[in-house]
């Protein structure tokens, strides 16, 4: 099965059909951009699906993929 990514601007809600980990983590990233004073409203996260799991990329690089078996989000912090 194919599935089709999307796109979405930072403080928009996220997808629903993401896992609760990578919501969790996209909101830690975004509180993070905003405690730093980061204008990042016109960003776009970007969500691809990689073997079926989910892989979201933000505009700075930073990357949060899936981890199936622990059921956590892995975050690499971009640019």
């Amino acid at each position: 099965m194919i599935q089709l990514g999307t796109r979405w601007l930072v403080g928009d809600e996220p997808p629903s059909r993401l896992p609760q980990a990578v919501i969790d983590a996209i909101y830690e990233v975004e509180g993070e951009l905003a405690e730093q004073g980061v204008k990042a409203d016109d960003w776009s996260w970007t969500l691809t699906w990689l073997e079926g799991k989910p892989v979201v990329e933000l505009d700075d690089e930073t990357v949060i993929e899936y981890d199936a078996d622990a059921d956590a989000a892995v975050v690499t912090p971009g640019a």
